[in-house]
């Protein structure tokens, strides 16, 4: 019987410092990694799991789609704990999970006959389900799958629920305990690097050479993804060219973003390289300027002992600049910005939707430090302010957000937009749920001077050629998004006639396009009553 062996401790991941690690060169003659390779590291997950066992908890549920990762993980704590493991699928039947290619138990393979087989045959070690979940739907599946959990207790043994979805029903979920797969750590990552080159030059030979620095930023770069996309990643980057070096880091970031869009649940947003990009939020850029310090530790260098801030919430107008904002803070801080839209984490599936906004939390955690952009955060817990017909599902999502808000330690700077303030739960808005609220209002004569400078410029157009004060004047009441647009339309009309814009074609296109003031005064106003007092200028 063979089955993992238990890993040796390496010492913590630090590939910047001089001499940790080599240029990665592997040999086309041996296909060796070099020896100064760091071991694979302790899994912190088997270390979680073999917990969760000696405190005897019977039954275990594991969603993930890494299932691959959790056999290895579950037969090493077989092996550590000196016990059995058999695992049952519906396209294998029962088989013996420490023993490679083992035959497999004739007839097993149906849901029931497989649990009725277990159930006969129950024994002290570790029995694994594999995509058991959607069977329980029926009757008879259910029952013996509720007579398998009393029996492994009976026995002192372990029931492990390894499956894509966490959907179980209410009847068992009392005596399951969920265990969250974590995401590769840093060293994880540097072994994952080396395996795959490894295995890659046995094939054909792979010249590999990264220095220390690329190797900690190319780590950095993979970070929050499942170790099967952080595989898939190094693959589509050495399988063409044969070859990985220091040039290959915006590529493998490149790749991240892809697979992060695919994913559908956190998206990555270019933010401008420069404040000045962005016109006006005057109190709002002085805000990050005060804060700044607390990222960089230069309070803890004065003998201070601030926390960085949290998160803001931004109320305002409809297009006046609250994804701007997002962009300002993401720039001022030079971190990475991430968009969660609340509305793609719904799903028709029970307990599928709780699952995905733990999986964006837990990815923006593992992907930290970031800020964490939710737009319009109103469309996803608007629900959770009132008695609603989905079931609980918005309150049990608005609970579940709230408490990552509460626990969190990862630097994670939560950004949420709204447009709605009556929709939004007022536990959402009681000081300490964020450092501060901020209100973007209608951007004041000045401003929108500027928000005309800006524009202009970014279309080829000379600002100077163009009376920035009549068209500031012009465009009372209108939002920055509606100045843009304004331009926009004058641009298309002036091509049209085969010409250039100018100042009259823009107040043209202004006035020919009543702003959301007007057409919307009433609601307009009553975001701005509300704001008056509650909420901080953003400008």
């Amino acid at each position: 019987m063979t089955g993992p062996q238990p890993q040796q401790p390496t010492p913590p991941l630090n590939p910047s410092a001089s001499g940790s690690f080599p240029p990665l060169q592997l040999s086309p003659q041996s296909g060796q990694a070099p020896q100064s390779a760091p071991a694979p590291p302790p899994s912190t997950d088997v270390d979680r799991l073999r917990q969760i066992f000696a405190g005897r908890r019977s039954c275990v549920l594991i969603p993930t789609y890494e299932e691959d990762h959790v056999m290895a993980m579950l037969g090493e704590a077989a092996v550590n704990l000196g016990t059995s493991m058999r695992v049952w699928s519906y396209s294998h039947g029962v088989r013996d999970g420490l023993i490679a290619n083992s035959g497999r138990i004739k007839d097993t393979e149906p849901p029931a006959a497989g649990l009725y087989y277990l159930l006969c045959e129950a024994n002290g070690g570790i029995t694994v389900l594999q995509d058991i979940v959607q069977h329980l739907e029926d009757a008879r599946v259910l029952r013996l799958l509720r007579d398998l959990i009393d029996r492994v207790q009976a026995l002192n043994g372990h029931l492990v629920l390894l499956d894509h979805s966490d959907a179980i029903p209410e009847v068992i979920a009392q005596q399951v305990t969920r265990f969250d797969v974590s995401l590769p750590s840093e060293r994880e990552l540097v072994e994952l690097i080396f395996a795959t080159v490894q295995k890659e030059n046995a094939v054909k030979t792979v010249d590999a050479k990264i220095t220390p620095e690329s190797l900690a930023t190319m780590v950095r770069n993979l970070r929050g993804l499942t170790r099967r996309q952080a595989e898939q990643v190094i693959l589509d980057l050495i399988t063409v060219e044969r070859r990985l070096t220091d040039a290959d880091i915006n590529k493998m970031l490149a790749r991240k973003r892809q697979m992060l869009h695919r994913g559908g649940l956190l998206e990555y947003v270019e933010s401008p390289v420069s404040l000045d990009e962005i016109a006006g939020l005057t109190q709002l850029k002085r805000w990050l300027k005060q804060r700044e310090h607390t990222l960089t530790g230069e309070a803890r260098s004065l003998g201070l002992s601030l926390q960085p801030p949290k998160g803001v919430l931004m109320l305002g107008v409809p297009g006046a600049g609250k994804s701007l904002c997002a962009k300002a803070v993401a720039t001022a801080w030079r971190r990475p910005l991430l968009r969660l839209d609340p509305s793609v984490l719904y799903d028709r599936y029970i307990g599928e939707s709780e699952r995905r906004l733990r999986e964006a939390l837990r990815q923006a955690a593992a992907m930290s430090p970031i800020i964490l952009w939710v737009d319009e955060i109103e469309k996803g817990f608007a629900s959770a302010a009132s008695r609603s017909v989905d079931g609980g599902l918005s309150q049990r999502m608005f609970g579940t957000l709230l408490n990552w808000m509460q626990e969190h330690t990862e630097p994670v700077f939560l950004f949420a937009t709204a447009n709605n303030i009556e929709a939004l739960p007022p536990e959402l808005l009681r000081k300490g749920r964020f450092d501060e609220i901020f209100f973007v209002d209608l951007p004041a004569r000045n401003v929108r001077r500027d928000i005309f400078r800006i524009h202009l410029l970014k279309r080829g157009l000379n600002p100077g050629t163009f009376d920035v004060e009549q068209l500031a004047d012009a465009s009372e009441g209108y939002t920055g998004s509606e100045i843009e647009q304004a331009i926009i339309a004058a641009s298309h009309d002036a091509a049209s006639r085969k010409a250039r814009p100018e100042t009259d074609t823009v107040v043209h296109a202004l006035k020919t396009s009543p702003p959301l003031s007007v057409t919307m005064a009433e609601h307009v106003q009553r975001l701005r009553d509300w704001a008056t007092g509650r909420c901080v200028p953003a400008d």
